[in-house]
């Protein structure tokens, strides 16, 4: 892998400034793993990949609600009632819901992309040119815009005291509830599952030589970033899908259902799907050594502040003593892209 040369002083610094900006308040364990996330994006390769660039977007959608849904959760808990007023409720709730539906969508760009780089390789740096890839990214979170404003004309944006926060009713609309479910889980889940069962076919057909000439291009980086980016999208599934179904049950009989729900398996499929996030960087340190190296010099930089200002000045150092060259694509380089 290539590793970073000068991006690492921006990367660090970015970093530290997030850590400290938060609220003192029990968001830490959130905060470092979507921030993890979001370093790492940068740490591993390019800035500039289009593989990266969707990883940043999904970290972006993680960290969003640590700045501000969050803090006000803690304060409701505190007091244990909303004690914000409505227009804080109902603009946590929608961040709350752009992180959400946001996090999904651009899973779902990120199975296309891998689907794309792999089983497309021939046209995957037209498709995937650096402007394309900010137009695709800038269309994700339209579509996540456009699914989440809805809420304020239907008005399920409540607090619920079950959950400590303002968040997505269930119960107001029943129409628009299994619209959320369909567009929010159900397509989301067909379009990723068929990419990675594409995907799996052709490392199937190239591990037993069926497409020798895929062998070229199919590397076992390659394989490696699949196999991270496919337990990132079963983790959400498994995560997501107690919650997606009980509002798909409370739906289709409001008023025979949702009193019949316990409230103990409510809260825990909430918080279940909301803890997704702090796996999502889990798993990048499980299944990715690149992953692991970083980490680990991201924890010494926050607990030994000389070593960051010894790791930035090298790193700046190497890249000025090497550029590599413009001319490298995806077709002539084995990148790293999660």
């Amino acid at each position: 892998m290539k590793r970073l040369d000068t991006n690492h002083t921006v990367v660090f610094c970015c970093f530290q400034f997030v850590s400290h900006g938060f609220p003192k308040s029990g968001t830490v364990s959130y905060r470092f793993t979507a921030v993890s996330r979001m370093t790492c994006a940068f740490l591993v390769t390019s800035l500039l990949s289009p593989g990266n660039i969707f990883v940043v977007s999904l970290s972006v959608a993680d960290l969003v609600v640590a700045l501000y849904p969050y803090p006000l959760v803690l304060t409701a808990i505190f007091y244990n009632d909303w004690t914000m007023g409505d227009l804080h409720c109902q603009a946590s709730g929608f961040v709350m819901g752009l992180s959400v539906i946001g996090s999904i969508f651009n899973i779902t760009a990120i199975a296309i992309n891998r689907y794309c780089y792999i089983c497309h390789s021939l046209h995957y740096d037209r498709l995937y040119s650096l402007r394309n890839t900010c137009c695709y990214v800038g269309l994700t979170w339209l579509l996540t815009a456009i699914a989440t404003v809805p809420n304020f004309f239907v008005g399920s944006l409540q607090y619920d005291p079950r959950v400590y926060s303002c968040t997505f009713a269930q119960t107001v609309s029943s129409y628009y509830t299994i619209s959320v479910v369909v567009i929010h889980f159900l397509i989301p889940l067909l379009v990723v599952s068929y990419c990675y069962m594409r995907i799996w076919v052709l490392v199937i057909q190239v591990k037993h030589r069926v497409k020798p000439e895929q062998r070229t291009r199919l590397k076992p980086s390659d394989v490696r970033n699949f196999l991270t980016m496919f337990m990132v999208f079963v983790l959400f599934a498994v995560c997501w899908a107690p919650l997606n179904l009980i509002g798909l049950a409370v739906a289709i009989n409001p008023a025979k259902v949702a009193p019949n729900i316990p409230e103990w398996l409510f809260v825990t499929s909430y918080f279940m799907a909301y803890f997704n996030s702090c796996l999502n960087a889990i798993i990048y340190g499980l299944l990715n050594q690149n992953f692991r190296k970083e980490y680990k010099t991201i924890l010494l930089a926050l607990c030994v502040p000389r070593l960051l200002l010894m790791e930035t000045s090298r790193c700046a150092t190497e890249g000025l003593k090497s550029k590599p060259s413009p001319a490298i694509t995806n077709n002539n380089i084995a990148e790293i892209n999660v």
